[in-house]
């Protein structure tokens, strides 16, 4: 039985729309995407395979919202919410937007693809393309610390997405899912941990230090985010420069 086939009966047996949900499951397991009451968008979202696992893995207590520009039959499930419009287009930004709220998002999935043209340069151009459409939705609508998914084809781009997508995140690793077509030149790049920080590594400042950790570094506040000083008081002023950047705060070594 080939891989095709076999995936394709296993979804028909199991219940999912779409033999993809087994390449989400498989994320999943290697890189642990889902918890309890996470907030998930599903970009690409037709038929629903995606929608399904990542509904079974938050639990009722999450919500997922899809987005396609094709029709998503309803799901069986309360956590899942619908989009229908093209992720290119900035009404449809603005819908998501509003469908979200003002909820914080834990993770962004993206399997997008593009319309299939048979030529190599052409069909990975265009995913990189959409993958960098997924990312920017991303970064609008991501909590500090959320996570990444986006498909894309091998090829000369794919440096540069993964360097320009590391810039956000404190890494990002490829994978290719068993469940993916053997023929297939896909991959996943899962990035980890959105950096929302107003400062970059290797930034030099001065800070006034406001409050003392509990490990007795100095702590600093840069337009809300935490930086850890260490060998600082409380009162001083000091000369730093950012030596490692976290979701939600970061460290510095004094330069005075």
């Amino acid at each position: 039985m080939t891989g095709k086939d076999e995936y394709y009966n296993k979804a028909k047996q199991e219940g999912y729309r779409a033999r993809s949900a087994y390449k989400l499951q498989q994320l999943d397991e290697t890189a642990t995407l889902f918890d309890t009451g996470d907030v998930v968008v599903d970009l690409g979202a037709a038929p629903g395979g995606w929608l399904q696992v990542a509904a079974e893995a938050v639990g009722p207590s999450g919500t997922v919202v899809g987005v396609d520009f094709q029709r998503i039959d309803p799901l069986d499930s309360d956590a899942v919410e619908t989009v229908r419009g093209d992720m290119t287009d900035e009404e449809t930004v603005d819908r998501l937007r509003e469908t979200i709220g003002k909820t914080d998002v834990d993770i962004v999935l993206s399997d997008m693809a593009p319309n299939m043209t048979g030529e190599y340069s052409v069909d990975h151009a265009r995913s990189v393309y959409l993958a960098r459409q997924a990312s920017t939705v991303a970064t609008d609508v991501l909590a500090p610390g959320g996570d990444l998914v986006v498909k894309v084809f091998e090829g000369p781009d794919l440096a540069d997405l993964r360097a320009e997508m590391e810039e956000s995140f404190e890494y990002v690793r490829a994978i290719h899912p068993d469940a993916s077509r053997d023929s297939s030149s896909e991959l996943y790049l899962v990035a980890r941990g959105y950096l929302t920080a107003p400062v970059s590594e290797g930034d030099e400042l001065t800070v006034e230090i406001v409050d003392q950790g509990s490990e007795g570094d100095g702590i600093a506040d840069v337009d809300g985010f935490t930086i850890f000083v260490p060998g600082a008081d409380v009162g001083d002023t000091v000369d730093i420069r950012i030596d490692d950047i976290k979701p939600r705060f970061g460290f510095a070594e004094r330069l005075d």
